[in-house]
Parts: structure tokens; sequence; C-alpha cells
């Protein structure tokens, strides 16, 4: 008798069906378990160590001996570990919705343009409109990554002969102009407010606070679970449209709404903590590795392996070269890239 490796969920409240490979919830335990110890690393290192057991005391509200602990989780460094969590999560989930709808593996947000675009948009608003409030930085990137996705879709996608390999090679030039305009913006901006833009397109979550995690959170609320319930158009949309037609699949109606949740994960981890590149590219493959090509265990375990990178990405950036940090952002560059030209090299002859 053979093992079926499948599993099926069907949720009580909803009508929709999880078709899960059975390896899916054993990789989500251990990812779950290897970001908390990263995250309680990562919140008790610092100019004022505190031990791992009182990190979880304080976070638990349970720590009353000691007050400064209370000061230094609560309000300094436990905002900015969630939001390294919660941007890795938006970032992976952004980056597999991408190269399943493309059917290619180098679609991703930073490659094809929509870092680019919602970091132009944000830009401008810090440059620009330096006392605009908080909340309005999500929403101008996100404008600008709707911009960028539109242009994309008109150029590369919006014709009888749709190639993947077209989209990335238009998401590229796309990029570059994108990237061409920022740099023109900060060079004739003024010097204050063009050095936190600098220091903001680095990608780092240095100094983010539980202000950045509020506008973030209603994004990762509605589009995360929308993005779980789009699993299974993602797989038939993910063999072709053909296909996905033969099966009675929406296909214009679906694949917009796939695109408009990436671009608004995409748009609200760069509007937080600016272009933290390749998290988007690497998470996604990891997770194919472990769990399959299947988006109902792909999604949740790239989410998962995205925030795992982030948070430990930062905590690498803290530890390297003490006292001094290095942004998240350099850290997972310095893996991404190598890993992305191996597969360039790999795919060479595909």
């Amino acid at each position: 008798m053979s093992i079926k490796p499948w599993l099926v969920i069907r949720p009580a409240l909803l009508p929709i069906a999880f078709r899960i490979d059975r390896r899916v919830p054993l990789v989500l335990i251990i990812l779950s378990l290897l970001t908390l110890i990263f995250m309680i690393s990562n919140i008790g290192y610092g100019e004022y160590p505190i031990p791992p057991v009182a990190v979880v005391k304080t976070i638990l509200g349970l720590e009353s001996g000691n007050p400064e602990y209370i000061f230094v989780v609560n309000t300094l460094r436990l905002p900015r570990v969630l939001v390294a969590l919660l941007v890795g999560i938006a970032l992976a989930i952004s980056g597999a919705i991408l190269q399943g709808l493309a059917r290619n593996p180098l679609a991703t947000p930073g490659v094809i343009g929509l870092n680019a675009g919602s970091a132009l948009a944000a830009v401008m608003l810090i440059t620009l409109f330096p006392n605009a409030p908080a909340g309005m930085v999500p929403i101008a990137s996100f404008s600008g990554a709707i911009t960028v996705t539109t242009v994309l879709y008109l150029i590369a996608w919006n014709n009888r002969r749709r190639s993947p390999l077209r989209l990335v090679l238009v998401g590229i030039g796309v990029s570059a102009m994108v990237g061409a305009f920022t740099t023109l913006i900060i060079t004739f901006g003024d010097i204050n407010t063009v050095s936190s833009a600098l220091i903001w397109l680095v990608g780092s979550v240095y100094g983010r606070s539980w202000e950045q995690i509020w506008p973030l959170l209603p994004w990762l609320l509605l589009f995360v679970p929308l993005s779980f319930t789009l699993a299974r158009d993602l797989n038939s949309l993910n063999l072709g449209d053909e296909i996905a037609i033969s099966v009675g699949n929406p296909v214009n109606a679906k694949r917009s709404l796939l695109l408009l949740t990436s671009v608004a994960l995409a748009a609200a981890a760069v509007a937080t903590a600016g272009t933290i590149g390749f998290v988007g590219f690497i998470a996604p493959h990891l997770a194919r590795q472990l769990v399959g090509p299947s988006h109902e265990g792909l999604l949740p375990t790239a989410a998962l392996s995205g925030g795992l990178l982030v948070v430990f990405a930062d905590f690498l950036g803290r530890i390297a070269f003490a006292p001094l940090e290095i942004p998240c952002g350099l850290i997972t560059a310095i893996v991404g890239a190598p890993y992305f030209l191996y597969l360039l090299y790999q795919n060479r002859h595909r």
C-alpha cells in the first residue's frame, strides 16, 4: 500500500480546500522554531545584553525584576525584529507569486522593477515632502509599484506572444530607467532629506519602531491570507493559460488579482524597510527545494523562509563588525547576487 504524499485541509469557516505536501507541516514547524531562535537572539544581543530566558519572559509580560529589560526589549529591539520578520514575509510571498505567474525563476520584485518603482515614489515623498505622515509612504510606494506593473503588463505581457523571458528583460530595463530617476532626485535633493533617503535605499530595519509596524500590518493582514486563498489558481496559471482556461479558471481576473497582491506586498515592504534585495528571489527557491512546486505549501513555506532570512541577515549585520552595523539589505545582496548568477549559469541552455 502506497502512502499519499498529500494532505487535504478544509477550513471549517471557508468554502475552500488546501492540498499540500505531507512535508509542509514539519518544514513549517522547523522554520518557525529557527525564526524564533534568531528573533530571541537578535533581541537579546547588544550593548545591553539580555539573557534569552529574560527576553521571553519580558515579551510575555512575566519579567518584573528588572524594569530596564522591559524598555530595551519592548521599546527598542522587539519592533525592529518584528519589522524584519514581516518585511521578509511580504517580499517572499510577492516573489513566489511573480515567479509562478511568469513561469520564470528570475521574476522577482527586485529584478523586474517593482522595488525600484516603490523606491522612486517613496524617495520622492521623503525628499520633496519631508513632513508627510508616515502612513503616506506605503501609499506612495504602492502607487510607484502599480505604475511599474502597468508598464510591464502593457509592454511585455499584454500580447499574444507572452514570454517569461521577455517579462524579465523588460523589467530589467524599466528598473534601470526608474533607478536613474531615483538617482537624479537624490542628486538635486536637500542634503538632510537625501541622507535619510540614501540610508533607506540600502534596505535596513535599523531604528524601526512600533510607528512603522502599524502602517504595515493592514497590508499584510489583507494580502497574505488572500495570497493563500489564490494558491490553487496560481498553480493552474503556472501551467499556462490554455490549461488554466480548460479547467474553468478566469485567467485575466485571477492574474490581475495575483499581480495586485504581489505589488501590494512588495510596496508595503519597501515602504517600511527600503529596498532589501533578493529576499523575494531566494525564499521561493528555498521553499521549492523543501516542499515542492505546489503553491498551497510553497507560499507559507516561502513566507517563513523570507522572514527567517531577513531576521538572520539583520542579526548577522549587527554582530559581524560590532559595534558597527551592516544594513540587512547589504547582507541579503551578498548572499543573493551569487545565487542569482548561479541560476543564470545553470539555465544558460534553456
